[in-house]
């Protein structure tokens, strides 16, 4: 089973990654100044994640393969690793669906 793991960076935002059952991450958010946003980013991907739609896939400029999560407003909610072949990016995309919508939060920012 999945799970989103809550950090803070060096500059005090919060993040997010949703890790596989394998704990690999497979999709990163942008930082939120504030933890209540980073819990929003979280069930946005959750809602997000059921429709194959929000997901852009992509490829950047080296040849490596990636994507986007997108929520209904268009904005992104978390951007995936650089992968080797479209077929692993796509595989990736099949395991954010599997894993986002009753994966487990662990709030490492927590006291």
């Amino acid at each position: 089973m999945g799970k989103f793991v809550i950090t803070t960076r060096a500059n005090g935002e919060f993040q997010f990654n949703l890790l596989a059952g394998n704990h690999q991450v497979i999709l990163s958010s942008e930082g939120y100044a504030a933890k209540a946003s980073c819990l929003n980013g979280i069930e946005s991907v959750r809602k997000n994640s059921a429709d194959d739609a929000r997901f852009e896939r992509k490829e950047s400029s080296n040849g490596k393969y990636y994507f986007n999560l997108k929520s209904t407003n268009g904005q992104v909610v978390g951007s995936s690793q650089m992968y080797e072949s479209e077929s692993g990016r796509d595989n990736g995309i099949e395991s954010v669906k599997t894993n986002a919508p009753d994966a487990t939060v662990d709030d490492q920012t927590a006291a």
